[in-house]
């Protein structure tokens, strides 16, 4: 077990499912899916588009109701959107007009919450990430590296038990992608916040995660939960290595199998 995980699961999730409804009739998105998450660890669903992995962070979210199943976080039941759950998405969506300080102080000013006992916590935030002396900057004048830091700051200013991530970083070319795998790693270790992580990048999730689970199959499930034995602190060098090339090969075959209709 990775130093600074706790035994104990913060997030459990028990035999859920989602079904939609559609002209032909219902479509199971997700069937069956369980797993616990101990505090602090670093999870990656993984798998191609369409399978399932956003559906079931949406759930986790509490920005969809499961059909059938449940999810519990910290033992209480998850209902609809919680302040304990911070969440970034693909784009970063950022209010254009407002600046990046601002920008990350909007959870504070929706929820109510005095904005100035935040505001030198998001300055803290933004230093923490790289971007101290941004903190006027709007969207515009950024890059899209940038703004996603600015996004991850945003998501962490009510220091929310577990941190959503919904395939953040697809959008940036492969070099600010790199740089913003090392930046997540470094500061996750400096917070120890619990992650689940979506991504269709096999080395992305092996790089990142303590445990990485593969979707797959019709309808979707879990088919595979493999943890990751490299140690932290990690650095994009380990993807050199021969150990590094057979965990991204046992994944990439889970993917396969389940893609040519064998795993479940």
């Amino acid at each position: 077990m990775p130093e600074g995980v706790s035994a104990q699961p913060l997030l459990r999730i028990e035999a859920v499912e989602k079904t939609y409804g559609g002209r032909q009739g219902p479509v199971r998105a997700v069937a069956g899916a369980s797993l616990a998450v101990r505090k602090g660890e670093f999870i990656s669903l993984l798998g191609p588009s369409g399978c399932g992995k956003s559906t079931l962070l949406m759930m986790i979210a509490g920005l969809e109701t499961p059909t059938a199943g449940r999810i519990e976080l910290d033992g209480t039941l998850v209902a609809g959107p919680r302040r304990d759950i911070g969440i970034i998405f693909q784009d970063a969506t950022l209010l254009p007009w407002k600046s990046a300080l601002e920008n990350i102080l909007l959870p504070v000013r929706i929820l109510r919450r005095p904005v100035r006992e935040h505001r030198e916590r998001a300055r803290e935030l933004l230093a923490l990430v790289g971007l101290a002396g941004f903190e006027n900057h709007k969207p515009g004048q950024l890059s899209g590296g940038m703004r996603q830091r600015v996004a991850i700051c945003r998501a962490l200013i009510n220091d929310p038990e577990i941190l959503l991530m919904d395939e953040p970083f697809s959008a940036l070319d492969a070099i600010t992608r790199d740089e913003m795998n090392e930046l997540l790693i470094d500061l996750m270790e400096r917070t120890a916040k619990t992650v689940v992580f979506v991504t269709h990048s096999i080395r992305e999730a092996a790089f990142l995660s303590d445990r990485v689970l593969v979707m797959g199959g019709r309808p979707s499930g879990i088919l595979l939960d493999e943890t990751m034995p490299f140690a932290h602190p990690r650095r994009m060098e380990i993807g050199e290595t021969l150990e590094f090339g057979h965990v991204v090969r046992r994944l990439r075959l889970a993917i396969e199998a389940a893609h040519a209709g064998k795993g479940g």
